[in-house]
Parts: structure tokens; C-alpha cells; sequence
């Protein structure tokens, strides 16, 4: 065992080699085509680009009624099921809180199981996925650690705390990896935490640059804070969702969380940069590009979550590189990467008095504190140039505090938000799933689900799009009309990713359902759920 020691971003970062990875993809060049992969979902999102599409067509409309359930994997602990998996070379890939397993993606058998166990406080468990590369399987924990598996084996190759947990830091969001590079940064901002993305180096999870998505005082963007040296120290502006790299440019595009505190935003006036914003970083060297911000100033909790899909269409005639951005304030804003003007902005959920001051009087508020877009994005189809978003519409009712919250209250485990909410009631949720023409953002269809769609969706070759329902049901769409075309119950809500691959010849479909935690089962308690499960289709023969 070789163990190591540096300084990063103020903290010391222990590093715990136990061994060196197996000779295994995928490799660069693989990641690099992973858009095009056949066979292979290499990243949560399927590929740098998030597009969450395969081209994989051996399923269809004609055919989809034919599917059927092959196997399922369940997890021995039951942690919130909102992780994303990712397959190589016909393996699975999935993680909850603690554990990473690696399954036969065409039986469900373990081919190994990691258990995590953790060294520090974990304020929150939630847990979103892996990144895999030249033979390591590389995750965050909740404690703060960033760690590194052989993907053959699941031995331990090294462990280095990244992020204090006992300064209200989580890690849930998934790494991605470029080059030498494993791209993350954690969460925290409900618990006074202030955000920022880091690179570390995939050998040993060496530190080697970082970039603070709340500045430090001094630095760029330090004085759209009010010049309080207080709110630039709480300032939220985390990180809990997937990135999305450019290869074509050489950056790295990061989804930023919202200011902190939440809705008391007296003693932060200004912009608050970098919060919910896309950041554009130089991979190499962590250096700003540039960033488009979304909601100056949010109030409302309304993160930015996804800087994704990224797609090349033609528009009036044009080829045009655009970047879907979405997030909790239920808009779909598409940019122009080039010139970073927006082209189009259209609402895929319902919005009311989502803009604008609040007051110390509740006000009802569409979307709610878990409305719109959380840690599942878009689904962008290139044979049909189309983005397929799922949604949540469900409201708050929101009110400021008359002071604003303590820092040192929240790092006792007070949450650091500026005000109060109080749910609708469960019954009024619902859920939808939108069609949109990727060039104009004319609606092509919708479907309404009973409650909120948090899963993630998964476009292929096939013209399908494959989603999950928080009543459980996996649901397979005819990706042209909106109709459905298969339907099966999971036993329990699908809050994580469903993605398809290949495995033994045939095409798959794997869905992760279960226990979704959170704000979910504590206003929502009839929606159940077990522990994490994974559960695989495929045709029938």
C-alpha cells in the first residue's frame, strides 16, 4: 500500500494506493467515438456530448411489444436509486451510497461488488454514477473521497478525500474522465458549502487544478457578490450533476448549482457569478472560457442541472453546434455554442412566478424546489433531430426569512436556506415527457404522466425513447408519434438512469428503480421502493 499527502483547495487530501489497474478500456479513442458506439453506454450520459442516444436499432416500434424482463440485480442496501450506470464491453457498472458493483449485462450476475466503507460523516447519500477508463472505475463518495477500482477485479487502486464532509461537502454527482483527467466537484450548498469542479489525475487522484464556481475573494466575478467576504464563503454554487466535455473545442462545460442561501438573498446582492450558469473551462488547465448565466440572481432554488445534450443541426440553412442547458426552473434554453447567444427558450413543464423577488409572504411557485429538471437530463436524437425531456411539475409555496440563517448552524446539520417552502400535495404532481424539434423547439408531442418523471431517458437508433415513470413503470415511446409502445412495472419508482447496450449479440435496456429518498419519500411516502435495483430487457427470442 502506498499512501500520499497534498494541499488542495486548503485542505489536505489523503491518497491510499492499494494496487494497479488491469490493462483495460475503454480508451481514449474509444471515448472519443463513444457517440457512435454500438455497443456501449462509456459515460452516465452515454457520451462526452450527453446525448443520451445509441444507435443501436435492434429493437423498434415493430417489434418493442416483445420485449421482456431477463434479469435483475438488487443492491444489498437500501440508498436512494438515483444512480446513472454505464456498460463496457457487455458489463454494467452501477453504484449506490456505498456500494459499486460490476454485472453481466446479459444475465445480471456479479461479476465483483466494492463496498465503500466510509471515513467521515455523510450529511447526504446520494450517489449518480461512475466513470470508467483504461481499466479504473472512478466514483465519489458521500463522505468526500474520490476513488478508483479495477474494472476487472474491483480491487481498490486508490482512495484521497477531496472534500471535507465536515464542512457540509457531499460528492453524488459522476465523474468524467479526458486524457489523465477525472473531472468532479462536490455538493453542498443546503449545507453552507461553496462550490467548485477540480481535475485530478486518473493515475492517483494526484490534485492538479481546480476552479471555484463561487470565486474566492479577489478573483473574477468576487465583486457580482456585493463584495461580502461572508456570502462569497457560503455561496453555494455546487456541483450534483453530470458535465458535458467538447472535444472540438478542448472544453469542459459545467452545470452550476444555485447561490446560497436559497431564498434569503439580502446580503448577496448582484449577479452572484458563477451560480446557475454554464461554465466553460479549458480541460487541461482549468482556465474560464467563458460562461453564459441562466438566472442572475436566483431566489428560488433553480439550478442549473444539465449543459446537455450537445448536438451539431442545421438551422435556416446553417450548421450550427448548440448546447442544451435545463434545469429546476422547468425552461429549455438552447445555445449556441459559438456565438453564446440563446437561439430558443421554451418551458417543458409548468412554470408560475418563476421570476422576479420573493417576499416574507408565501408565494405559490411553479416549479417547486424539485420541479423541472434535476439529476436526469435530456435526450437528443441526430437520426431524428429531436430533444426528448422528461419532467417534474410539481409547486411550492416559498416565503423569505425575515434573517437570514446561520453558516455555523449548517454545519451542525441546520439546512442553510434562507426561508421556508411547504409542498403541494402529493396528488397534484404529475410528470410529462416532451418532444421538441432540436432546431426551432416546436413542440412535437407530449405525454403526461400521473406523477413526476425523474428517470432518465434514452434515445436509440430504433427511433424509441425508453423512460421511466416514478409509478415504476419502465416506458418505451415511439420516438416519431409519442405513442407508447411497451410498458412493464419495475416494482418501484424509477429515479435513476435507463440506458441500452449490447451484450451477447442483443440489444438491452436497463433501468435503475428503487428507494429514491430525499424530499421524495418524506412528502411523498406511498411511492415506496425498495432497495436499488437494476433491472435488464430484452427481445424475446
Amino acid at each position: 500500500m502506498r499512501a500520499a499527502t497534498a494541499v488542495f483547495g486548503g485542505i489536505a487530501v489523503l491518497s491510499l494506493a492499494t494496487g494497479t489497474a488491469q490493462a483495460l478500456g475503454p480508451t481514449q479513442a474509444e471515448l472519443n467515438n463513444a457517440a457512435t458506439d454500438r455497443a456501449n453506454w462509456l459515460y452516465v450520459d452515454h457520451d462526452y456530448r450527453g446525448q443520451r442516444y445509441t444507435p443501436l436499432n435492434q429493437i423498434t416500434a415493430k417489434n418493442a411489444a416483445k420485449l421482456a424482463q431477463t434479469c435483475s440485480y438488487s443492491f444489498p442496501e437500501k440508498e436512494p436509486a438515483q444512480t446513472a450506470p454505464i456498460a463496457y464491453d457487455g458489463i454494467l457498472y452501477v453504484t449506490t451510497a456505498h456500494y459499486t458493483v460490476a454485472l453481466d449485462g446479459a444475465n445480471c450476475k456479479a461479476v465483483w461488488q466494492h463496498k465503500w466503507e466510509p471515513k467521515a460523516a455523510e450529511k447526504f447519500v446520494n450517489q449518480r454514477g461512475a466513470a470508467i477508463k483504461d481499466g479504473k472505475v472512478v466514483r465519489g463518495t458521500a463522505d468526500g473521497y474520490l476513488i478508483a477500482l479495477d474494472a476487472k477485479t474491483g480491487q481498490s487502486l486508490w482512495s484521497r478525500e477531496i472534500a471535507k464532509s465536515s464542512d457540509g461537502y457531499s460528492i453524488s454527482m459522476p465523474p468524467l474522465i479526458r486524457d489523465d483527467l477525472v473531472l468532479i466537484g462536490p455538493a453542498g450548498a443546503e449545507l453552507a458549502g461553496k462550490g467548485w469542479i477540480g481535475a485530478f489525475r486518473l493515475s492517483d487522484g494526484e490534485p492538479v487544478w481546480k476552479f471555484n464556481t463561487v470565486p474566492d475573494p479577489g478573483e473574477p466575478g468576487a465583486d457580482s457578490w456585493g463584495g461580502d467576504p461572508n456570502a462569497l464563503k457560503h455561496g453555494g454554487g455546487t456541483l450534483w450533476t453530470p458535465l458535458s466535455f467538447d472535444a472540438a473545442k478542448g472544453l469542459l462545460y459545467v452545470p452550476v448549482g444555485n447561490p446560497a442561501p436559497d431564498f434569503y438573498d439580502k446580503e448577496r446582492p448582484g449577479e452572484n457569478l458563477y451560480t446557475t450558469a454554464i461554465v466553460a473551462l479549458n480541460v487541461r488547465t482549468g482556465k474560464l472560457a467563458w460562461y453564459y448565466q441562466v438566472i442572475s440572481h436566483d431566489v428560488r432554488d433553480y439550478d442549473l442541472t444539465h449543459v446537455a445534450p450537445v448536438f451539431t443541426t442545421t438551422v435556416d440553412g446553417q450548421t450550427r453546434t448548440l448546447i442544451g442547458l435545463t434545469g429546476k426552473d422547468g425552461m429549455l434554453r438552447v445555445l449556441d455554442r459559438d456565438t453564446r447567444t440563446v437561439l430558443y427558450s421554451v418551458p417543458f413543464t409548468t412554470r408560475e412566478n418563476a421570476e422576479g423577488p420573493i417576499g416574507t409572504s408565501f408565494q405559490h411557485v411553479c416549479p417547486g424546489a424539485l420541479g423541472g429538471h434535476e439529476w436526469n437530463g435530456a435526450a437528443y436524437s441526430p437520426h431524428l433531430s429531436a430533444l426528448f425531456v422528461p419532467a417534474t411539475d410539481w409547486c411550492n409555496q416559498i416565503r423569505q426569512a425575515e434573517k437570514a440563517p446561520d453558516p455555523e448552524a449548517a454545519k451542525k446539520g441546520e439546512l442553510f436556506m434562507g426561508g421556508e417552502m411547504q409542498f403541494d400535495p402529493w396528488s397534484s404532481a404529475k410528470g410529462w415527457l416532451t418532444a421538441f424539434d432540436a432546431a426551432t423547439g416546436k413542440q412535437l408531442w407530449r405525454y403526461q404522466s400521473s406523477k413526476p418523471m425523474i428517470g432518465g431517458a434514452a434515445a436509440t437508433g430504433g427511433d424509441l425513447i425508453f423512460a421511466g415513470e416514478v409509478t415504476g413503470d419502465l416506458l418505451v415511446f415511439d420516438a416519431k408519434t409519442g405513442k407508447i409502445v411497451y410498458r412493464h412495472n419495475l416494482g418501484g419508482p424509477v429515479g435513476g438512469g435507463v440506458i441500452s447496450y449490447a451484450a451477447g449479440g442483443k440489444q438491452h435496456v436497463a433501468a435503475v428503480s428503487g428507494f429514491v429518498g430525499g424530499y421524495y419519500n418524506r412528502m411523498a411516502p406511498d411511492i415506496g421502493g425498495g432497495n436499488p435495483t437494476v433491472t435488464v430487457f430484452a427481445l424475446k427470442p
